[in-house]
């Protein structure tokens, strides 16, 4: 089986952030591309769905990170730039997340994550990272590193 580049698999908001994340203010962003030969910057359209991509800064809240950093970086799909629910700090959860794995520079495996929303918590996403619709982790349930 050949698994291409790039390759995107959706996953649950639960499945990323059982506990939920908050989104840092005044994070949210255009991505841009640079050209080396005419030294321009372009705002960057998604390979899938040529839409233009924003970048959101959001802090993890699951206590099993402890010291690690709680911080990452959410790419939006969207024809224009996302409004956040508040322009505080305030909890968010993402539509149609998807999860790229690639080999960082030091070796290791990580992930990037893209979405085409942003948006308030559903009603009942409070509860321990659950979603409205069940998703996300069960209380019983091991999380596996």
């Amino acid at each position: 089986m050949a698994v291409k580049n790039g390759v995107r698999l959706p996953v649950t908001f639960g499945e990323v952030f059982p506990h939920g994340c908050l989104m840092v203010p005044g994070s949210i962003g255009p991505v841009e591309e640079y050209d080396e030969k005419t030294k321009l910057r372009t705002p960057a359209l998604d390979k899938l769905t040529g839409e233009r991509v924003w970048s959101m800064r959001v802090i993890d809240l699951d206590p099993e990170l402890g010291t690690r950093s709680r911080e990452t970086v959410v790419k939006v799909t969207a024809p224009v730039q996302p409004v956040p629910p508040s322009g505080e700090v305030c909890q968010v959860e993402f539509d149609d997340l998807t999860v790229t794995p690639y080999v960082n520079d030091k070796g290791r495996i990580a992930f990037s994550l893209r979405a085409s929303g942003v948006r308030a918590p559903s009603v009942g996403t409070s509860t321990g990272g659950r979603s409205a619709a069940g998703t996300g982790p069960r209380p019983d349930e091991k999380k596996v590193a």
